[in-house]
């Protein structure tokens, strides 16, 4: 199965965001990767509803929203609305999971479950075949730009093992510090979906840089 792309928005330049976005339609990313953070659950505050709404209306690939926020439950509702096709909820914000995960599919969305790196995969065995995606950070949540947790190759292994087990069809996803230089080692431990953010935007040609992220991905 092919290996996807997806840039994350939270590392585009805010007052050229159309422009960043146009970027992301014309290259060969799969994926627009769009973190919704709180300043609660993690110690900063992103995008709002009105960007993703303006995000939505110039993207023309699928919308993988990442929700970094406290009682997402209250808000799944809305983000069905905004366009988002996938709506991933932290494990460790969510009381209820499984419901969690129910009320995301009943709204239309692929449902997807984020960890934070000090969360073992094994949590997930129980709803692993309720979940579409699972994102495995491998950096803190709440900035861009950090550096790679080199744990996480291990993590990603253990997770495709139970996702195995378990004859689930649920995708990895990467999030965080993914480069030219770990892209490989992340898809050969299991990883289906690479989001890059500060690689790609940082970049003096993304497009190219994006291009060359797919070739590595899929070699």
């Amino acid at each position: 199965m092919e290996k996807l792309i997806a840039p994350s928005i939270l590392a585009a330049d805010f007052a050229n965001l159309q422009r960043d976005i146009e970027m992301v339609n014309e290259s060969d990313a799969d994926w627009f990767h769009i973190d919704i953070m709180d300043g609660v659950f993690v110690p900063n505050i992103s995008f709002g509803m009105p960007v993703l709404e303006a995000i939505n209306r110039h993207a023309g690939k699928v919308i993988d929203v990442h929700l970094m926020i406290v009682d997402p439950d209250r808000y799944i509702k809305t983000f069905a609305e905004l366009g988002a096709d996938i709506l991933t909820v932290h494990y460790e914000a969510c009381t209820h999971l499984h419901r969690t995960l129910q009320a995301i599919k009943a709204e239309g969305m692929r449902a997807g479950v984020a960890i934070n790196p000090h969360t073992n995969v094994a949590l997930l065995e129980d709803v692993i075949n309720d979940i579409d995606l699972v994102c495995i950070m491998s950096v803190n949540p709440g900035f861009g730009g950090q550096s790679f947790i080199e744990n996480t190759y291990k993590k990603t292994r253990q997770l495709k093992e139970i996702i195995l087990d378990n004859n689930a069809a649920t995708q990895i996803e990467i999030d965080g510090g993914v480069t030219d230089k770990n892209a490989k080692q992340l898809v050969e431990a299991g990883a289906d979906v690479l989001v890059a953010g500060s690689f790609v935007f940082k970049s003096a040609t993304p497009k190219e840089t994006v291009k060359e992220l797919k070739e590595i991905a899929n070699s």
